[in-house]
């Protein structure tokens, strides 16, 4: 017994120390405010604890923390609390580069399926069938909102 929590120790250390800023970018995406932010870090690793051992490989592993994390903030972004404060309109961009940060600014504005498209494809790397595999839809509707997202964004920019 003590043996599997070893394990699952090893576990959650590794996917913390690999996944952990990828988790608190998104979380920003929506979140707006650190406090916010840790809490659903820790839901979402929480909820890996749990499954830890349905997860089969690496970019399994990758996808369900992004669907997760994704979930856990639109969740609370719905929830009665959330709506009924005002929330921080200052927030601090967990990127170095300022032209970075600048321009995450603007994918914020998106709406959410544009924004999670955006930044999952330039920001995190992600190819478009792992995006359509990880939101369960098709390849061409990543292509699309991908493309249209891009169009709204160019728009936005141009007007700044």
């Amino acid at each position: 017994m003590t043996n599997h929590l070893k394990e699952n120790d090893d576990a959650i250390s590794h996917a913390i120390e690999k996944y952990a800023d990828m988790v608190r970018r998104i979380c920003f995406l929506y979140l707006k405010n650190r406090e916010d932010v840790e809490d659903v870090f820790q839901e979402v690793f929480l909820k890996y604890f749990l499954h830890v051992y349905q997860l089969k490989d690496e970019q399994h592993q990758r996808a369900w923390l992004c669907s997760v994390t994704f979930n856990k903030c639109k969740n609370l972004c719905k929830s009665f609390w959330r709506k009924n404060v005002v929330s921080i309109e200052e927030m601090e961009i967990p990127y170095e580069s300022p032209q970075q940060g600048e321009l995450l600014k603007e994918v914020l504005k998106l709406a959410p399926d544009d924004k999670e498209v955006i930044y999952l494809h330039y920001f995190e790397g992600w190819t478009i069938p792992e995006i359509a595999e990880m939101k369960k839809i098709n390849v061409n509707t990543v292509y699309s909102r991908l493309r249209y997202a891009k169009k709204r964004l160019r728009q936005k920019i141009q007007e700044v």
